[in-house]
């Protein structure tokens, strides 16, 4: 009978061009040793995407299965499901081990193949399912755990000069969508038909600046009418309409790094309420771009930001935050919550750090101006101030098209 083993590696070809050096990945996995020997972690299990991104460079696609980085002293391992063959040894940064499906937590087996059993083990509390907690217990049988979820976004806050240099091109690839997509702007045309427009545009223009990258998540939220009035919103088939409020969300993701830019438009003309807002949400835009300095707090700034709204008479119908963290990150993986511009979050601005400008205000059908503005630029933080890293124009003179 042919033996079916549990766990094996297939180094199938050749490393590929991760999207940092080696050099890059190493100062991650040193920051993050230095983090496990102050905490007396003996291994790292990281399972989230971003972190497993963060510092190995792959980007696994879960389908129903777990993946792991494991970080010891001496090693860096990606654990990967066999249906992956070598494309998981491939694109990491380090050693790669597949675990089969012969036989359920075959996972946890080959984890334990790195680890051991006994050891203080580094987890991500706010990724681990209840279930698969369970599982490190049995099968790892630490002597203690560490939660080091906290402590990986914190590393990730600061962005080295290779990430700042990767989201600068990012932000000019979501302005070239930008532009396809208020070319592509008419009444008549339905939101999936331009959303595609700028999507291509992008992917396009990523493929030409990263030839040797992997191709996927860019995306497109373009939303017109009602559909305005959550940021998050699904494209739909609705077609566009003389005096349509529209808003523009492109978001390429270049091996995992996510940035956007994000616009309030309107189909050839914009009544008088409805200008009177937008022109209210871009003077908070401006003023909440000026905030971003070091040495201010995230909670000071929302702060400032809430009242320049009161003032207006508006404040009850933000949204949401006023900005967040960028990063490796997704609509469905990642969040660096340290780094978000809401009321509870005491985090002290520091240079290095990306952070967007996004202020939102909704209001509901039936009302004058009825729908949602956003205005969303990405912002790295500098020694005395910021740079404004997307560089589409915002506001009436120049987004009202069609």
């Amino acid at each position: 009978m042919t033996m079916r083993p549990d766990m094996y590696q297939f180094h199938n070809g050749e490393k590929a061009c991760l999207p940092f050096s080696d050099t890059e990945y190493e100062a991650r996995l040193s920051l993050l040793r230095a983090t496990m020997r102050q905490v007396g972690c003996t291994a790292a299990v990281l399972t989230s995407m971003h972190n497993i991104a963060y510092y190995a460079g792959f980007l696994y696609c879960a389908f129903g299965r777990p993946y792991a980085l494991v970080v010891t002293a001496e090693q860096s391992v990606t654990i990967s499901a066999g249906i992956d063959a070598g494309q998981p040894w491939r694109r990491c940064y380090g050693d790669n081990l597949t675990y089969s499906d012969w036989k359920r937590d075959n996972f946890w087996r080959a984890i334990h193949h790195v680890t051991g059993a006994g050891q203080v083990i580094g987890y991500e509390a706010d990724h681990l399912v209840v279930a698969q907690r369970a599982k490190l217990e049995a099968f790892l049988r630490p002597e203690r755990t560490v939660d080091l979820a906290p402590a990986t976004m914190g590393q990730r806050l600061h962005k080295s000069a290779a990430e700042i240099a990767l989201i600068r091109q990012g932000a000019q690839v979501a302005d070239i969508g930008g532009y396809a997509i208020r070319d592509a702007i008419r009444e008549g045309a339905r939101e999936m038909e331009v959303a595609m427009i700028g999507r291509n545009a992008m992917e396009t223009e990523i493929a030409r600046r990263f030839p040797m990258a992997e191709y996927r998540d860019t995306w497109v939220w373009f939303q017109s009418g009602l559909n305005t009035d959550g940021a998050h919103n699904p494209v739909t088939g609705r077609r566009l309409m003389r005096g349509d409020i529209l808003s523009l969300n492109t978001f390429p993701m270049i091996n995992g790094y996510y940035t956007a830019l994000e616009r309030t438009l309107f189909v050839q003309e914009v009544d008088r309420e409805s200008l009177r807002l937008w022109q209210a949400n871009v003077a908070a835009h401006e003023l909440g771009m000026t905030l971003l300095r070091p040495g201010t707090t995230c909670a000071a700034i929302t702060a400032q930001l809430n009242q320049f709204f009161e003032q207006e008479g508006l404040l009850q119908y933000r949204s949401f935050g006023y900005g967040h963290s960028f990063g490796v990150l997704s609509h469905y993986y990642g969040r660096e919550a340290g780094l978000e511009l809401r009321e509870d979050i005491e985090t002290v601005i520091t240079p290095g750090m990306v952070i967007s400008m996004e202020p939102m205000l909704t209001l509901p059908q039936g009302m004058p101006g009825a729908g949602g503005y956003r205005e969303h630029d990405i912002l790295l933080i500098t020694d005395t101030g910021n740079e404004r890293l997307t560089g589409y124009p915002y506001g009436p003179d120049f987004n009202i098209v069609g």
